[in-house]
């Protein structure tokens, strides 16, 4: 087990709204290779790993991802908290927020709600960890085309 602090290490404090912004990011929380579906890849591949440093290496790789989960809610939160109808609108947001008002829910950036299809557990060590690797990775994005978020127009 682990000892939880019920604080955010790096806390995430954002003063104006931005629903356009939060949008986008909310791909990092929900989407195909975001934190939720890292957190569950590391967790559940390490029931299998034959390797008890792995299996404690996955163990933390997790854990760590969920509090990444953390610190990505809190953000897309504060960018979406006491929007005025007329933010909700401009940017784009009425789809997400008819359904789900200020809530944060697992969705990837085009509306696709979370799904554990996403992510493979295959009990193979070399299959396993190059999924990890893959959805990881910090230059898939850009090898997708997709720019850095400080290049976004938001």
């Amino acid at each position: 087990m682990f000892v939880y602090e019920k604080k955010l290490q790096y806390p995430v404090k954002v003063k104006n709204t931005n629903p356009k912004l939060a949008s986008v990011i909310i791909s990092q929380y929900g989407g195909p290779d975001g934190e939720l579906g890292a957190s569950l890849r590391y967790l559940s591949q390490r029931f299998s790993m034959p390797y008890p440093e792995l299996k404690g290496l996955l163990t933390d790789i997790g854990t760590e991802e969920l509090g990444h989960l953390e610190m990505i809610g809190a953000l897309v939160h504060q960018l979406t908290r006491n929007l005025t109808e007329e933010q909700i609108r401009s940017a784009g947001f009425d789809t997400y927020f008819v359904d789900r008002t200020a809530g944060v829910y697992p969705t990837a950036a085009s509306g696709f709600p979370y799904s554990a299809a996403s992510m493979a557990c295959k009990g193979d060590l070399v299959a396993d960890l190059t999924e990890d690797l893959a959805a990881d990775g910090a230059t898939i994005q850009e090898q997708h085309g997709w720019k850095p978020l400080k290049t976004l127009d938001c």
